[in-house]
């Protein structure tokens, strides 16, 4: 069971207070070591009747930059040197890109303008873009061209076949409406959708519409407790808390992301990049 982020603080601090030198290296490893430990995950999502031509289209996703103050641009700027070295069909970015200050976006966008994929870089907002300023957000990632899918899809032509790629506005603090990010769903075509909070899978696998639901949000927990699991998860982040599930019979990947909440601190949860490959069932 998680608990909340104040009893978390208290044990922490227990931890070092009793653990002497032993406590101070896992410290500086919480705090230094693995929040900078960039990882890649791979996945295979299988996906049923899915065509010849979309068979391992490649999807790489990045979440949850929180640019500052505990995540430095230089990670990210890491972040999207590894991604762009996966060569992906597409690159897809599900919110929270700032945490305290909204204007943080004009360092960031720039730096995920470098990213690169055959077949585009799309966004969706988070929470917290919401909670700082989500007019500031939109702004700053419309100055560099990144197209932000505001409760609305794109279809993309691969190799004589479509796929459709639709977005929400958050789920949690935002407007967000999967019956008009759906609207130009071209028949026949699997639907990958971008929605930073992964709970809301529940309601939208009802719709019966969406193959693969693609969220941040979690942070995994941060802290991760082997044979526990996380012990701090956020509102609507808490049942698909990280990695490949099911919501009926639709998939839901929730990725742990690049930055940091407090406490700033990671434990077997690092900072990751996905990519995800799409193979027939």
């Amino acid at each position: 069971m998680a608990i909340n982020r104040r009893t978390f603080l208290k044990l922490l601090a227990g931890a070092m207070a009793g653990g002497g030198l032993a406590a101070v290296g896992g410290y500086g490893y919480v705090t230094k070591i693995e929040p900078e430990w960039l990882v890649v995950e791979r996945v295979e999502v299988p996906l049923q009747g899915l065509v010849e031509a979309l068979a391992g289209f490649r999807i790489v996703q990045l979440s949850d930059f929180h640019l500052y103050p505990y995540t430095q641009l230089d990670l990210i700027q890491e972040a999207v040197a590894m991604a762009n070295e996966l060569a992906p069909d597409l690159i897809v970015l599900t919110g929270d890109y700032v945490l305290e200050t909204a204007e943080a976006i004009f360092e960031l966008a720039p730096a995920l303008a470098a990213l690169n994929a055959r077949h585009g870089v799309f966004a969706v907002l988070g929470n917290h873009d919401h909670w700082t300023d989500a007019a500031v957000v939109r702004a700053g990632l419309g100055s560099v061209g990144l197209p932000l899918l505001d409760n609305r899809g794109v279809t993309l032509h691969v190799g004589g076949s479509q796929l459709y790629l639709a977005g929400v506005d958050d789920c949690w603090s935002g407007q967000p409406d999967l019956t008009v990010a759906l609207d130009g769903l071209p028949a026949g075509a699997p639907t990958i959708l971008l929605a930073h909070e992964p709970d809301f899978a529940d309601p939208f696998s009802e719709y019966g519409r969406v193959s693969l639901q693609l969220s941040g949000h979690s942070h995994g927990g941060q802290v991760r407790l082997p044979g526990i699991g996380a012990l701090v998860l956020p509102p609507h982040g808490q049942k698909y808390d990280v990695g490949l599930n099911r919501a009926g019979d639709m998939w839901v990947y929730t990725n742990r992301g690049i930055g940091l909440l407090s406490p700033a601190v990671r434990f077997n949860c690092p900072p990751e990049i996905t990519e995800l490959t799409l193979v027939a069932a």
